[in-house]
C-alpha cells in the first residue's frame, strides 16, 4: 500500500516538477563515455520510478516487495487477470496486486517489458523509437495510444540526451523474455441521447 502511495504521488508531482525547470535541463549533455551515458540513465530511471511499475511485486518478509529477479520485465505474462472490480464514486482505477496491470475508464494496461529482450521486450527498438514515444505517447513512436499510468505527458519533458540515456541503461539490463498481453482499451463511452 506504501508503494501505492509513492507511486499515486510521483505520478502527481512529476509534471510539476517538469514545469518548474528552466532552459538549463534542456541544454545539451556532454558524456565523456557510453559509461557516464549509461549511469545518467540508471539514475533517470530509479529517480523516475520506473521500477514502481514495470518491476513486478513480491510478497516479502516485511511486505510487497520489487522482484528485482524480474527487474523492469513488466506485467509477468503467467497472471492473468481476472476482470476488474468496477469503480465507483470517487475511484478511478484499480491495481494488481504486483502493480503491472491497472484497470480503470480506458480499459486495462499492461506494464510493459523494458528489458532488451529480442522477442518480448525492447530488443528490436531504435534509440529515435524509444524517444519518439516518449514525445508522442505512441507504442514504437507511431501505434496505439500509451494508456495510463504511464507518466509520459511528464517524460516528454526530458531533453533528448536524458531519453537516450535512459534507452541506453534500458540497453544493458539483462534481458529477460515475459510476453506482456497486449492492452485492452475500452470502447469510448456512448454519447448521450437527445430529449
Amino acid at each position: 500500500m506504501k508503494r501505492l502511495v509513492i507511486t499515486l504521488f510521483l505520478l502527481a508531482i512529476i509534471p510539476l516538477l517538469a514545469a518548474c525547470t528552466d532552459d538549463v535541463s534542456a541544454k545539451p549533455m556532454q558524456f565523456t563515455s557510453k559509461a557516464e551515458q549509461v549511469e545518467r540513465g540508471k539514475y533517470l530511471v530509479n529517480f523516475g520510478g520506473c521500477h514502481d511499475c514495470h518491476t513486478p511485486l513480491k510478497m516479502g518478509p516485511k511486505g510487497p516487495e520489487p522482484d528485482m529477479s524480474r527487474a523492469l520485465s513488466g506485467h509477468p505474462h503467467d497472471l492473468v487477470v481476472t476482470p476488474p472490480p468496477k469503480t465507483e464514486g470517487p475511484w478511478m482505477a484499480t491495481v494488481s496486486g504486483t502493480m503491472t496491470a491497472w484497470a480503470g475508464p480506458w480499459g486495462i494496461s499492461y506494464s510493459r517489458n523494458l528489458t532488451p529482450d529480442e522477442v518480448s521486450g525492447l530488443g528490436i527498438w531504435t534509440e529515435e523509437m524509444f524517444v519518439k514515444t516518449m514525445r508522442t505517447g505512441r507504442h514504437m513512436g507511431i501505434s496505439r495510444p500509451l494508456l495510463p499510468p504511464m507518466p509520459w505527458q511528464s517524460i516528454k519533458n526530458l531533453n533528448d540526451d536524458d531519453l537516450k540515456a535512459v534507452f541506453a541503461y534500458l540497453r544493458t539490463v539483462k534481458p529477460i523474455r515475459n510476453e506482456v498481453p497486449d492492452p485492452v482499451i475500452a470502447a469510448p463511452p456512448a454519447a448521450p441521447a437527445n430529449s
